[in-house]
């Protein structure tokens, strides 16, 4: 084969190229921005036409983001994904590494027979509440994950658009195609060896700047902050055979520990809150807000049993369901003049109050007799859904607000048919993705799980713009034929190395073009190059096309992956934390990639 000409627009692409990595390093525009400056500069430039500046805002990359968000997002808003991922957060309590593995190996399973931003996308609303719970920063967390999503499309021939071609490229040569599962022995080595990177170097390559930010933002939002004497959720039990079973009401008076959820049966019933009168008989479990002091001496006192972490509602008084909030009396409120005994909160409005501020001064006992007036603040706990059906009366004004969404359960089985049809649009029909994936979405609206306005909402468009101004740069490289040339000049300087050695430079060869060409572009121009040089030194041309559609999937170290560019703003990375985190780990995977093929397949 002969080189491209060099030409004067094969130079324009590469300095556009060379510029757009610089300005994503430096980030002196935002990386969107500079995806736009980049959309508009093609076709002034003549290297593209004008229609195909704005091909990536009809392609079917990003309208399926789009259309996958929005089926993500109707999915959390029913609490399916929250209660699918209930288990694995129980399974991994507080522990980093453990939620970094659980978390991981699923969306890497996931992504074996789903496209990689699909499987990150959905489980974007999920991470960011197990963030919150567990009050780890988001940027421990999505970036791994992230990069499992990508790895995970190297298990099977269908998790990655790259792998799904590799067959139709190999036709032409008469080559025998792979099976589905032919990569799953490489791609199972790759996907452990991520998930292993980031258990033992995540505390090294990680970004922490976001942590402080975090700690912060929770301490100023959350306002037990500001109550010293609750300052933690226990779950108690009451053991069976003991002989005392003390009112709810009198451990509030005498030992200042608020109970604000109780089991009589071991949990298959709950009762959030109980009523102030009930007894807490032996045998059942509750939940109580106080400090360690108070709740130890009312533990010795009684015979209960203080459990390390809540088990029986670790799901009904997750952030997800419930909460504290700070209300504040209004002028006109009817509560004025009355006594909590007289309003029963507990009874009439579901919400369990904890103290009262009443000129300054914070009263936790004996709350029940207390007169309420303008301007007083009581501190409760309840349901989201209890505060939200509060809100509207006016009679209490809350103090920060209800950013919760109180999950629509009833809709939970439409969200699940939405999905579940547009998954088997994808694998039963020919019909594009986008088209597939928007049928669920619009699914989603027309069933009423989300408004059409809630949908709007959820899109991030920082991505959108990132990927499709990326998208007509791809197109340059191709038209302009700076890709064939790049390729082809860096190939040849290879000669006739050993089996292994060029395996390598092979997947080198594709992590590098991946980064500034599509995965589907860096595969549809190496698979013949490769093949037709692997013929000529003696190499298996087969498995050097299997080399450049698994290493298509080494796109780590900027965030021009659409995964990378989905997880970017939620999780406040830059482009210099791809870089630490993604270069050792493009390192390993070439090593990896490499000796797997020697070892297993040759």
């Amino acid at each position: 084969m002969e080189a491209p000409e060099f030409t004067i627009q094969i130079a324009l692409v590469l300095g556009v190229v060379l510029v757009t990595v610089f300005l994503f390093i430096t980030e002196w525009l935002r990386v969107d921005v500079v995806a736009i400056l980049v959309m508009l500069l093609l076709p002034i430039m003549g290297l593209i036409d004008g229609r195909d500046a704005f091909q990536g805002l009809s392609s079917t990359a990003v309208v399926s983001i789009i259309a996958v968000i929005i089926i993500g997002r109707g999915l959390d808003h029913t609490g399916v994904i929250s209660r699918g991922v209930r288990p694995l957060i129980k399974i991994a309590g507080a522990s980093r590494q453990r939620m970094i593995v659980m978390m991981s190996g699923t969306v890497a399973v996931i992504s074996s027979f789903m496209q990689n931003v699909g499987a990150a996308a959905l489980f974007l609303p999920a991470i960011q509440r197990i963030s919150r719970e567990t009050k780890t920063p988001i940027s421990q967390l999505l970036m791994p994950i992230g990069f499992s999503a990508i790895l995970g499309g190297t298990i099977s021939l269908v998790g990655s658009s790259p792998l799904i071609m590799l067959n139709d490229l190999l036709k032409p040569f008469n080559l025998e195609p792979f099976s589905l599962f032919s990569v799953t022995p490489a791609g199972a080595a790759i996907v452990l060896t991520g998930i292993i990177y980031f258990i033992f170097m995540g505390r090294f390559v990680l970004p922490r700047e976001t942590q402080k930010d975090d700690q912060d933002v929770n301490t100023k939002t959350d306002p037990l902050a500001y109550y010293p004497e609750l300052s933690k959720l226990f779950e108690i039990e009451n053991p069976t055979g003991n002989n005392r079973d003390p009112k709810i009401l009198d451990l509030c008076d005498e030992y200042n520990i608020h109970t604000v959820a109780l089991s009589l049966d071991g949990g298959q019933h709950k009762i959030i809150p109980p009523d102030r009168d009930l007894n807490i008989a032996p045998g059942s479990v509750f939940a109580v807000y106080g400090s360690l002091e108070n709740v130890e001496q009312a533990a010795q006192a009684f015979g209960f049993k203080i459990k390390k972490d809540l088990k029986i509602f670790s799901e009904g008084l997750s952030r997800d369901f419930s909460g504290v909030v700070e209300s504040i009396v209004s002028p006109h409120s009817s509560f004025i003049g009355k006594t909590l005994i007289e309003v029963r909160f507990r009874h009439n409005h579901l919400m369990a109050p904890l103290s009262i501020v009443h000129q300054g001064e914070i009263h936790y006992r004996k709350l029940g007799p207390r007169v309420l007036e303008a301007g007083d603040v009581i501190l409760m706990h309840g349901k989201w859904e209890s505060f939200q059906r509060m809100r509207p009366k006016r009679d209490l004004l809350f103090a920060q607000p209800l950013h919760h969404e109180v999950p629509l359960t009833n809709k939970a089985w439409a969200a699940i048919a939405c999905f579940i049809l547009s998954t088997v649009l994808v694998i039963s029909t020919t019909l594009p993705i986008s088209i597939c994936l928007m049928s669920g979405a619009l699914g989603m609206i027309l069933t009423k799980v989300l408004s059409i306005d809630e949908a709007y909402q959820g899109v991030d468009w920082r991505t959108v713009f990132l990927l499709s101004g990326l998208i007509p740069l791809g197109l340059a490289m191709q038209k302009t034929h700076a890709a064939s040339w790049l390729a082809y000049h860096l190939l040849n300087m290879i000669g006739t190395p050993s089996p292994s050695v060029f395996y390598f430079i092979v997947a080198l060869l594709t992590t590098i073009l991946t980064l500034v060409v599509s995965n589907v572009g860096a595969t549809v121009l190496l698979v013949p190059l490769v093949v037709d040089m692997a013929g000529t030194i003696s190499v298996d041309p087969r498995l050097a096309a299997l080399v450049v559609g698994l290493a298509a999937s080494n796109a780590f170290m900027l965030p021009t992956h659409q995964v990378n560019a989905l997880y970017m703003g939620p999780g406040g990375y830059k482009s210099i934390d791809y870089i630490k985190a993604g270069t050792p780990l493009s390192i390993i995977y070439l090593l990896i990639l490499t000796g797997i093929v020697v070892l297993v397949y040759q």
